[in-house]
């Protein structure tokens, strides 16, 4: 099974396709600082205009790194709490164009 919209995968290949905001909290949970130390979201296409990754610190923490090239958005984050980081995430992604899916305007939330 491929995924409609997008794919998340970490490190140690741990994939799901069109992850909820429960699942981006599962996968980031499971993140460490030896063997699993990143996780990537991004369309399953070739050369994908956007992607949003997630990287543990050494430090204690999360890197966030997100960049959309169609939009000339690319943000870098540090947070420590993995609710707000899936939160942030699943907003961000609900923004994004997803091939076959109608193009919504975007709103405040």
């Amino acid at each position: 099974m491929t995924a409609d919209y997008c794919c998340a995968e970490s490190e140690n290949g741990h994939r799901i396709d069109d992850p909820s905001e429960d699942a981006l909290f599962d996968l980031i949970s499971e993140l460490n600082n030896s063997d699993n130390t990143f996780a990537v979201i991004q369309p399953e296409e070739d050369d994908p205009a956007w992607f949003a990754s997630v990287a543990v610190l050494d430090e204690g923490g999360y890197e966030i790194v997100l960049r959309d090239t169609t939009r000339r958005e690319h943000e870098v984050t540090t947070e420590g709490n993995i609710g707000h980081i899936a939160n942030d995430l699943i907003r961000w992604l609900a923004a994004r164009h997803f091939p076959g899916r109608p193009i919504s305007p975007i709103s405040d939330l």
